[in-house]
């Protein structure tokens, strides 16, 4: 027996010898495939027989066309902000961005159209600008404007819209104006001690890795958004009678309202997000435009990344600010342009 808490060699030798515990890991991606073809063959009559009518057809048909539409506008969106996230210099934005509050808000909001990348990596580059010595006002300008007028959000505008060219015009003046007052804002009401910044981690494996892990992860997630964004908008055009719809989207205030509300909570990618506010047809033009311009500012997704960037106490005040100023946007561009 072991004296004074010492542990034996033979233990500790046969401790050495014992077999490490195998890691759990979820199912590969081939094991996954098996899976659900097994799935598609056990429940292929059930299937036929849910999708062989009429209106499930129709559901599938339109939920198809959304994600057909919007899925190469969500890649090449990634793929930018991940290059941006890998390969742009750490103090670029510190040397671009003027010292002058004032100047540097709509400078970081115009930058947004230079400098393009999805909601989900703009909220990390404006946390890294703030801890660079950029004025807040000016990095969250940049995280608003970024998301909302660049050029694959312009373009993929256009392409949703082929026969309203105004819609792109209205949505970037809308986005850009109220990025800036949200930034003169926080310029002058907003304190430095509601702002909670997590230390800068780099990654270990180099640029390329960087870029490919970035590329990945926001594909993946912006992706889900966009199946849950293109089912609901399928719904709502199929399984919703129209009579319904028509007593909100008739309504020139409940109309607005509903669709920046249900901006908030289907978190679609603003690349791919006016394919589905073109398909909503019920709704008024500006409406749809509130759709627009409120999902890339806040949203379910980014209020959490938020609060885990910045903390809750500027989360818990700068979602509801950023959700009154951009439907005041749209509805003031929408009068101008639509």
């Amino acid at each position: 027996m072991p004296q004074n808490g010492t542990v034996s060699r033979d233990s500790a030798e046969t401790d050495a010898r014992a077999p490490a515990r195998p890691r759990r890991r979820g199912p590969t991606s081939l094991e996954a495939l098996a899976l659900l073809l097994v799935f598609g063959l056990t429940a292929r009559p059930g299937l036929i027989e849910l999708f062989g009518n009429e209106l499930a057809q129709a559901w599938v048909a339109r939920f198809t066309a959304v994600m057909v539409q919007a899925v190469p506008f969500l890649v090449g969106g990634t793929a930018l902000a991940a290059a941006i996230g890998a390969f742009v210099p750490a103090d670029f934005f510190g040397r671009a961005v003027p010292r002058r509050t004032a100047v540097a808000v709509p400078v970081a909001g115009l930058s947004g159209a230079v400098l393009p990348g999805c909601e989900c990596a703009s909220v990390p580059v404006a946390a890294s600008l703030v801890r660079r010595g950029v004025a807040p006002a000016a990095a969250f300008t940049f995280m608003l404007a970024s998301p909302a007028i660049n050029p694959i959000v312009v373009v993929s505008t256009f392409v949703a819209f082929p026969n309203d060219p105004e819609m792109a015009a209205a949505r970037f003046a809308a986005s850009l104006t109220a990025a800036i007052a949200i930034g003169w804002l926080w310029a002058r009401l907003g304190r430095t001690e509601w702002l909670r910044l997590p230390a800068h981690r780099h990654h270990p494996d180099g640029k390329w890795a960087a870029f490919r892990s970035g590329m990945r992860h926001d594909f993946i997630q912006a992706a889900g958004y966009l199946v849950i964004g293109a089912a609901i908008a399928a719904t709502l055009n199929t399984l919703v009678p129209e009579t319904w719809l028509a007593v909100v989207a008739d309504h020139p205030v409940l109309g607005v309202l509903a669709l920046a509300a249900l901006a908030v909570l289907v978190s679609i990618c603003s690349e791919s997000d006016a394919f589905v506010a073109a398909s909503l047809t019920q709704f008024s033009p500006t409406a749809k435009l509130a759709f627009m311009v409120v999902g890339p500012f806040v949203d379910v997704k980014l209020a959490a990344m938020h609060a885990g960037t910045f903390g809750r106490r500027f989360a818990v005040r700068f979602a509801p600010a950023a959700f009154c100023v951009a439907v005041a946007a749209a509805v003031a561009m929408g009068a101008v342009w639509l």
